[in-house]
This record gives structure tokens, C-alpha cells and sequence, in this order.
């Protein structure tokens, strides 16, 4: 009785299955279509004692109540790289170590911290830019200094929720400019 029923429903499933009013077409691969900023630079001086090629859809603002302190808007992408200018009044290792430590805070969302090495000797320019992949809040984080009197660190973040694989390609455009702004800066 039961297999006469079961073969009743596999004949009407088999039926119903065959209606030929809709053909089933597989939809094609799509990709996100991205449109970066065209990419121009000039030269930025800030009033806080350096320079750097600065991409032309970097905003740069002075933040309320502080000397030193920038956001740099970068517009089309939504995003923010805030910028700190200290006089180093004690060892570099304070301010290096700090710099690691915030990194450090992102460790439990990444899934790997790349660091690359920044040695300018002709312009007194070192330091690190650490890309924090996965889903962080702030995938680029890095310190420049001159190693007795002024440090520089940045972070950048972005006004969306961290999905790594969604945002890689505007990632990989940043990280060109970052690479630059690093290569650029000049102590004034």
C-alpha cells in the first residue's frame, strides 16, 4: 500500500516537474562594479612639519581641539585615515610599542597582520604599515618617525561593517596610496 502511494507521489512530482511554461536559465557570474577615484597627486604641507604626495581624493581636516591631529577623508570611499603628529618627549620604544599594542587590539577579528618596513635614511622616514586582514575594524594601521623627535601614526577606517572579501578591492586601492603617502613624506 504503502510503495502504491509513494509511487503515486513520484509519478505527480515527475509530472508537475515537467511543465514546459518556464525555461530555467542559469544567471551568469556577476562582479561589483567599482569605481575608483582617479588617482592624481600633489604635494600636501601641513603646518605641523612635513609634507607628502597626497592623493586627490584625500580631504585632509584639522580636528576640533587639537594641534596636530588629521582626518583625511577619502570621499568616494567612504572611509577616514586619522592622522596623530607627536613630539616625541621620551624613547621611541614608548611610542613604537604603542603603536604594536593597538595593532595588537585587532588580533582576536584577524586572520593575519602583514607588516611592511618602511627605511628612508636620506630622509630620516622610518616605519611600519601593518594590513590587518579579515573582518577588523581598521584594516590599516602604521607609524612613520625620525627616530629622536616626531612620530606620526595613522589608522584608517571605513563607515561600513568589516566584511574582508567584499571591501578587498577598495582595500588594494588604499593601500597603493598609503604605500605612496609613506614613500613621500618629508620632515619640514
Amino acid at each position: 500500500m504503502l510503495k502504491n502511494v509513494g509511487l503515486a507521489l513520484l509519478g505527480l512530482f515527475l509530472i508537475a516537474s515537467c511543465n514546459n511554461d518556464k525555461n530555467f536559465v542559469p544567471k551568469p557570474s556577476t562582479f561589483l562594479e567599482l569605481n575608483f577615484p582617479e588617482r592624481t597627486y600633489e604635494i600636501f604641507t601641513d603646518s605641523c612639519g612635513y609634507s607628502f604626495n597626497k592623493p586627490s581624493y584625500f580631504n585632509v581636516q584639522n580636528v576640533e581641539g587639537s594641534t596636530c591631529n588629521r582626518d583625511v577623508k577619502l570621499t568616494k570611499l567612504n572611509g577616514t585615515l586619522h592622522l596623530s603628529r607627536i613630539e616625541m618627549d621620551t624613547s621611541l620604544a614608548v611610542y613604537v610599542n604603542y603603536a604594536i599594542d593597538k595593532v595588537g587590539e585587532h588580533k582576536v577579528k584577524a586572520t593575519a597582520i602583514l607588516d611592511t618596513s618602511f627605511i628612508r635614511n636620506d630622509a630620516r622616514v622610518f616605519g611600519t604599515l601593518f594590513e590587518l586582514q579579515g573582518n577588523v575594524a581598521s584594516p590599516f594601521q602604521f607609524y612613520l618617525t625620525d627616530s629622536t623627535s616626531r612620530f606620526i601614526s595613522g589608522v584608517v577606517y571605513f563607515n561600513t561593517l568589516p566584511n574582508y572579501d567584499s571591501i578587498k578591492p577598495t582595500l588594494d586601492f588604499v593601500k597603493s596610496d598609503l604605500y605612496e603617502f609613506m614613500n613621500t613624506l618629508e620632515w619640514r
